[in-house]
Order: C-alpha cells, then structure tokens, then sequence
C-alpha cells in the first residue's frame, strides 16, 4: 500500500516520528554520556535496586491475583450497573496519582478511617509509609488496569465455546480448565509486564509513601540525586539503570502481546450456563468496587471543607497546571495525528518504532536528559514549564497512536481511493475528511492527554524551583508542610480540573459524531 498513490502524505508523520525519536535518543545519550563520570553504584543504589524490584514484583503479585476472579465476575455475571462499574475501572488511568495518594492516606494512613475503626477495638493504626503502603497505591492503580485487560480476553472468548461446554455438560472446573486457564497463560504474562514496568517507573508514589531510605525506588533516587546532592553523574547512572529494567519489561509486555488468540466466532453475545458461585462473584465485585470508590469518597468529602479557603498559592498552581496541559495537548496532537496518518498508508514500522520509545525511558530518565543538555546554555528552571508540556505529550503519545491509528486506517481504507479518483487535494482531504471523521477519536486522545498532564508529578519536580509549581507540586508541598485540609481542597480541585478536561475534549469529538 505505501508504494500506491496516497490521499495523505507520510512524510509529515515521519518528520513527527524522527522529532520525538531525536528528543528521546539524544536525551538517552545525554544520560549515557554524563553517567561514565561517575565512580559508580554506591550501597544506597543497590539498595534502591532491590526496594523497586520488590515492590515491582509484589504489586504485580498482588494486582494480578486479586484481578482474576474480579474479571471472571464480571464476565460471569450480568447487573444492573455493569457498564457503569467497568467504564469506573478506567478512572484510576486518569486520575491524578497525588489525589489517590492523598484519598489511600485519608483511609488507610495513621489517622485515616479504618485505624480510627480499628481504634474502636483497641488495636493500633494502620502504618501505611514503606514498602506496604508502596504496594497498596500500586495495587489501586493497577488493579482496574489488571481487569479490563483480563476481561477484554475473557470477552475475546467466541460464545459458541461456551455453548458446547454447555452442552457437553461440563462443570464450572472443566470450563476454568479447558477455556479459560488457555486465556488467562496467554494474557497474564503481557498483563504482567505492563504492570511491572509502570511499577518500575512510579514516582509519585515512592515519594509520598516511600517512607525513607529503606522505601526508596529508582526513580525516587534520581530525583534526590538531583535535589539534594547534585550529582548529576550519578543521577544519569540511576536512569541509565531504570532505562535498561523499563526496557526490558517493555519488550516483555510487546513480546507477550504478540500470542494467538481463540480465532473468531459468530459475534453473538456470551451467555454462560455455569452458576459457579453467585455469592462469591458479588462479593468479589463488591469489595473492588469498595475499594476503588472509598478513597475518591474520601477526597470530596475531606475536599468540600477546605475548597473555599484555599490559598491563592493553590489557584495560582491551578492555573499552571490547566496551561501546561493546554500546551501538552496541542503538542500531542500535532506529533500523533501526523504519525498515525503515515502508519495508516503504510509507514508503521519506523513511526511506531519513534511512537514507544516514550514506554522505555520514564519521564524523570528524559527529563534527566534535558536537564543536563540545557544546563549548560540556560538555567533550567526557566524551561521548566515548557520541558514538562513537552515530556507529558511524549509520554502519552504511546496511548494517543493506539487510539488514532485505527480510525485513520479506516478512513483512509474506506475514502482514500475515492478521494483520489475525485482529485481532492491532500490538503482538502485532511481538512474535510480524515479530520471531521476522526473527531470522536481526537476528542478522546485530547482528553487523555490533558488529564494525564493535569496530574502529572514527574519532571516539574525536576526543573521547578520555589517560585513555580503546577497544582500537583503544590499539593505535595502543602502534603509536607502538614497542611492537609488545604493539601485536600486542592485535591478535590485537580479532581474537577483533570475529570473536567477529560470529559470535555472527549465529549466535545462524540458531540460532532452524535449529531
């Protein structure tokens, strides 16, 4: 297809690939480069290695364990709100990480509801700090992204499997063995990995919950290397580290992902005829539903109070924040739209290539790079805004290509020829065409991308100084000066902004669709 005539032209979507690749790769060497002045691994890096393996390799544990029999749940049974909990199990993606940190504190933490519950009994609070309270956060993001990607293959299975088991008379174990134990070694292992190289890769929540030195992670490392000592030789050593584990568990997560499926069926709705436990599934429904909705209670309530005495410190940040996802996003757009078109007409394999290396390298391992590229020529902290827009687009541009590239491929496949035998233009042919039909599509990517960005607690750490903050920094700030009712307000108001942002670039790309 890439050698016919094209109504769009791929070199555009290559010049946007070869942007981003020259961004990463001269960031990565940058690191690589800085990281051979060193004298190398000292006792605290080795042991900043072991915490982020084991806190990578329990929540993954964990996350996956208590993610099976939700989604078989939830493919089992059929409820009055189902579509409404499944769409709740994609929040947490989206959901700013300082906001469910500071939700997991207020119900798990010290002074939190269940220590207060456990209290009534005479037994001692809860410690949420260290390597428990690591997992615990990991395992709230992590196990909704665990169970859609379960019941995705549990809904791949074609009903008429079902149906013969039904009517060869097979029982709840023989169908677990013979259908779905098949699905569940195809699916975890890339289920796995996924989880293993966000785990690998989480920031935030090393740093509110880490705890200490014993509770450090790479990423934490690096950030400290930065703040505290400056030794800029070890911090791009530590993210030489954590680009070689995000790396590899990468290439785990595309090498697992790459498995046969079950085939196809006739697309008729699934229906099982095996009971099973209906008490059990609702229970195991119950409590991820309790768990999932109890720390996004907790913040609105806690919220409400202190919204309206809000400094001005934390509507200034607010502000912040909403322009450089605004910048975020319009970057975003103007590198994936361009790319998924080229991938569409043919040129996949160098654009998809540029397209993940955003998955290998973290945003604090970019970011090290910039810093140490621009600080030479410009105090970095006058870039900070800038720098960190930038790196949030890359960053979920992974995300934005697997939205986009399927309806481009359609549109093009379906318009593309009679656009040509008409002799539109490529230009009129993007603008009246490709554009208008991919909106529900850019609309949704927008939106990911600002809520994303909104959120986002990674490079401002990096390059912001005491004068700037977006609201995530600001929030974390007011977290260690101990403010916490203003800590929460402004919790609550990253909430509306970030779910507001989402929710009106997504609506705004179905509305045109709908109309």
């Amino acid at each position: 297809m890439a050698g016919r005539a094209q109504p769009v032209s791929a070199w555009p979507g290559i010049g946007a690939a070869a942007l981003v690749a020259a961004l990463i790769l001269c960031t990565l060497a940058a690191v690589a480069w800085r990281a051979e002045t060193t004298g190398g691994f000292v006792p605290s890096d080795w042991a900043a290695l072991r915490f982020t393996l084991t806190q990578a390799v329990l929540s993954v544990v964990f996350s996956a364990a208590l993610a099976v029999p939700v989604a078989r749940a939830l493919a089992r049974r059929r409820f009055r709100g189902r579509s409404a909990l499944i769409a709740l199990l994609g929040a947490p993606f989206i959901l700013p990480v300082i906001v469910a940190i500071l939700g997991l504190l207020q119900v798990f933490g010290r002074a939190g509801w269940i220590s207060d519950i456990l209290g009534l009994f005479g037994l001692p609070p809860i410690r949420i700090y260290g390597l428990h309270g690591v997992v615990l956060a990991h395992v709230f993001f992590n196990l909704p992204l665990a169970t859609r990607l379960i019941l995705q293959g549990w809904q791949e299975i074609p009903a008429e499997r079902f149906r013969l088991a039904a009517q060869l008379g097979s029982n709840c174990w023989a169908i677990f063995r013979l259908i779905e134990w098949p699905m569940l070694r195809r699916i975890l292992p890339g289920v796995l990995a996924v989880i293993f190289a966000i785990c690998l890769t989480s920031f935030a929540v090393a740093l509110t919950l880490g705890g200490g030195p014993r509770a450090t992670t790479i990423e934490l490392a690096i950030y400290q290397a930065f703040t505290y000592d400056f030794d800029l030789g070890r911090a791009a050593l530590l993210s030489a580290l954590q680009l070689a584990l995000t790396a590899a568990a990468a290439f785990a997560a595309l090498r697992f992902s790459r498995e046969d499926g079950f085939g196809s069926g006739l697309d008729r709705a699934i229906r099982r005829w095996d009971g099973g436990a209906p008490f059990l599934d609702a229970l195991w429904i119950a409590a991820a539903t309790v768990f999932l909705l109890l720390p996004l209670t907790s913040v609105v309530l806690s919220g409400l109070a202190g919204l309206f005495e809000l400094p001005v410190l934390v509507f200034r940040a607010a502000l912040t924040s909403v322009m450089v996802a605004m910048a975020s996003t319009v970057i975003l757009l103007a590198l994936a739209l361009p790319m998924a078109a080229a991938v569409a007409v043919g040129r996949s394999r160098i654009v998809e290539i540029s397209g993940i290396l955003g998955l290998a390298a973290s945003s604090l391992v970019i970011g090290t790079g910039l810093f140490i590229l621009v600080r030479p020529m410009i105090n970095p902290s006058a870039l900070a805004l800038p720098v960190t827009a930038l790196v949030n687009a890359v960053m979920a541009l992974p995300f934005a290509l697997r939205i986009l590239v399927p309806a481009a491929r359609d549109v093009i496949a379906g318009q593309g020829r009679l656009a040509l035998s008409l002799g539109m233009s490529r230009r009129a042919f993007v603008l009246r065409v490709l554009l208008p039909r991919m909106r529900p599509q850019i609309g949704f990517a927008a939106g990911l991308a600002a809520a994303l960005s909104m959120g986002d607690l990674g490079v401002i750490a990096l390059f912001a100084d005491t004068q700037i903050a977006t609201l995530p920094l600001q929030i974390y700030r007011l977290m260690g000066a101990y403010q916490m009712q203003a800590a929460a307000g402004g919790a609550l108001l990253l909430l509306i902004l970030s779910m507001g942002a989402f929710w009106l670039l997504d609506r705004g790309g179905r509305l045109h669709a709908e109309a």
